[in-house]
């Protein structure tokens, strides 16, 4: 029998509001820069069931051997500016619909 998956959501308040945050995809590294993809997240408020899904660029690969990276090494105020960024470019939490991929630099701006 197969093992579930562990997945692991956060909660976090920006600007007063609760949402609900998890680690959607890891980096995923490749010797072609072009195939190289970064983190991405997803995130939907607390009471509400539209997703966004929040993609950062890849950065440097990791050194060989180095550990996967856990939801929980992800900096909170990285994440809360990610939101404000995707609440900016018109990610609407409250409204219905399919996941609103959103792209944001290495700072979550």
């Amino acid at each position: 029998m197969a093992r579930p998956k562990n997945i692991t959501e956060f909660e976090i308040k920006v600007e007063g509001e609760p949402y609900i945050w998890r680690l959607q995809r890891g980096p995923q590294w490749s010797n072609n820069p072009i195939e190289r993809r970064g983190k991405a997240i997803a995130v939907r408020h607390k009471e509400g069931t539209r997703e966004a899904i929040i993609e950062f660029p890849a950065g440097p690969p990791p050194k060989f051997g180095a550990p996967v990276l856990k939801a929980s090494q992800i900096p909170t105020l990285l994440v809360a500016r990610a939101i404000q960024s995707a609440i900016g470019a018109g990610w609407e939490p409250m409204s219905r619909g399919k996941p609103v991929p959103i792209v944001v630099d290495e700072t979550g701006a």
